[in-house]
Order: structure tokens, then sequence, then C-alpha cells
């Protein structure tokens, strides 16, 4: 199963969208786990497989990149604020192929 890690500043707007992104998961008969986090608490989050940052973050790639061993990247701004659960849990699976 993999594993998808949403952060943004607060870890509250990412959090609607791990809801979204959940039945679209459902929808497709796709097994995956995902969650949401602040920023400051990601560093709990070990066992991940891909993280998206929200697009209020986004200036933090580059530097994720350098520190997390794993794809990392930011959620395009269109569907994060339409909060498309379905293009979002596609764009993350791709980074996994």
């Amino acid at each position: 199963m993999k594993k998808i890690l949403l952060v943004c500043s607060s870890g509250m707007s990412t959090s609607m969208l791990v809801e979204k992104m959940k039945e679209a998961a459902a929808a497709e008969g796709i097994e995956v786990f995902i969650d949401a986090t602040a920023e400051s608490e990601m560093e709990k989050f070990t066992d991940m497989d891909v993280v998206l940052l929200g697009p209020q973050i986004g200036h933090m790639e580059a530097e994720m990149k350098r520190t997390f061993p794993i794809p990392v990247m930011t959620i395009n701004m269109m569907d994060y604020g339409m909060m498309d659960g379905e293009k979002v849990l596609k764009s993350a699976l791709s980074l996994l192929h």
C-alpha cells in the first residue's frame, strides 16, 4: 500500500483534500494511505512514499527534495483550490511509477 502525505502551513486545508482523495481512491479501488499534517509536524511521518505540499508552502519544495529521499511535489494550485481529490491523487501516484 502506497502512503501519501499532504503538508501545508497548519494541516487544516489539506485535511479536507485528503478526504476527497480517499473518496477518489475508493471509487477507483486503489488501496492507499493518505494523511495530512502541518509543516512543523511532518518529521513524525517517517515511512511515507510521497509528499505533496500545499501551494502556500510550495516555496519549500527544493528544500524538501533535498531533505527527503522520496518524491516531493507542490500540489497544482487550481486542483488544490477546487479540492479535486481525483486529480491530486493521480498526480501523487504518477510520482511513484
